[in-house]
């Protein structure tokens, strides 16, 4: 199986929209996947993919998972760098830091 090597999460201070973050994976310190969404929904956070605009004014995914272990997968490691990016966002800061 592919191995996610790093998951960058950028954070959003928004607090008028559901979209929380963006991520960024990289597999296997070769291939990246940019844009992947982290937001709120009624039953709590999730994953979306990116998607790119069509001239009739549908969208479509760019890239996702073809399977639901997969996309599990994916969203157990977004999840959880975007969980550790909060905790670290919120982090009291140490004035003896350089």
């Amino acid at each position: 199986m592919v191995r996610i090597t790093e998951v960058r999460i950028h954070l959003l201070d928004r607090e008028d929209t559901n979209l929380k973050a963006y991520a960024n994976i990289v597999f296997d310190d070769c291939f990246v996947v940019h844009g992947i969404k982290v937001v709120r929904g009624e039953k709590g956070l999730f994953i979306g993919m990116p998607r790119r605009s069509k001239q009739n004014g549908s969208s479509q995914d760019i890239a996702h998972p073809i399977d639901n272990e997969t996309r599990r997968f994916l969203e157990q490691h977004v999840l959880e760098a975007y969980h550790q990016a909060l905790q670290e966002s919120q982090a009291p800061v140490d004035e003896d830091r350089p």
